[in-house]
């Protein structure tokens, strides 16, 4: 399992991404979606995450840039994720399933992301 932290831009703002291949799904807070277009769920989710259950009731498209790389995911908006070990609020959690959509492998070893398998093109079958 791998977990790195990086500042990713959102726009002209930029907000501390979580890369967590523990978590499957990806998360954001409602400052990061106050940025991007937001979809009401019919139903509330729930969610568990952080040793604590989130009603989910909005979602988004997250549009970013890591390392420079576009990245597009459907997001799921909190109203919290949490704070790192070291205090720093959490805004982005981008989890298992966009790590893998787009080619982004965290090396814990040395606090970075393999961004080689970023894909240049999509082959669909």
């Amino acid at each position: 399992m791998g977990r790195i932290k990086k500042y990713v831009e959102v726009g002209t703002n930029k907000y501390l991404a979580l890369f967590d291949t523990g978590a499957r799904n990806t998360y954001i807070v409602k400052e990061v979606a106050s940025k991007l277009p937001t979809f009401d769920l019919p139903d509330p989710n729930p969610v568990s995450l952080g040793g604590k259950v989130h009603k989910v009731v909005k979602d988004s498209r997250l549009t970013c840039k890591v390392e420079g790389c576009n990245i597009l995911a459907h997001a799921r908006v909190l109203d919290e994720i949490g704070n790192d070990e070291d205090g720093q609020r959490i805004e982005i959690l981008i989890g298992a399933l966009t790590m893998q959509e787009w080619g982004i492998i965290p090396v814990p070893e040395k606090e970075a992301l393999d961004m080689s398998h970023y894909p240049k093109e999509f082959v669909e079958f």
